[in-house]
């Protein structure tokens, strides 16, 4: 829970470094929306309004697959309850910390009868850090990032953290 915490964060504080990651693009002039949804309440991890380009990016942190009501079914009424409020398209990213091969990191949409809703699924130990490790924001995500010597990739880490903090003291 602390990560995803820390994530939460991080999101809320560095907004345009987390949808410039998560878009592929360069974006600017965005407003970090409320994370709590109307009707009963339910709190998303981070909700970004891309006024430039009239979009919502939706992040939702996992550290663990499970979760009650199922995620396919809460990104789903994550999706509703924003297109509802905003009625904005919506780019929903689910980012899983923990790595797993637990069958539910690998879903990425809620099927249902005739309803059908998709996402996209990022398990970050899957992905190359350097992006991350170029953007001081997303720095904690790199040393959960793809490695074949994660002691290396954590040195890095800590690295740029140290010149970060002797940056931002001199």
């Amino acid at each position: 829970m602390a990560t995803d915490n820390v994530c939460k964060y991080l999101a809320e504080k560095y907004p345009a470094e987390f949808a410039s990651w998560l878009l592929s693009a360069e974006v600017t002039n965005i407003e970090v929306l409320k994370t709590e949804l109307s009707v009963e309440p339910i709190r998303a991890d981070s909700l970004t309004l891309l006024q430039s380009s009239n979009q919502i990016l939706h992040v939702e942190f996992q550290t663990l697959p499970a979760s009650n009501p199922p995620l396919p079914f809460r990104m789903l009424k994550y999706w509703v309850r924003l297109y509802d409020e905003y009625g904005y398209p919506i780019e929903q990213v689910v980012i899983f910390l923990k790595r797993t091969n637990a069958p539910a990191v690998f879903v990425d949409s809620f099927e249902e009868a005739n309803t059908r809703h998709q996402y996209r699924v990022i398990r970050i130990w899957e992905q190359d850090p350097t992006p991350l490790l170029a953007n001081p924001a997303l720095l904690p995500l790199a040393a959960l990032a793809q490695t074949d010597s994660p002691n290396a990739l954590l040195e890095e880490v800590a690295a740029r953290l140290a010149i970060l903090k002797n940056q931002s003291s001199d």
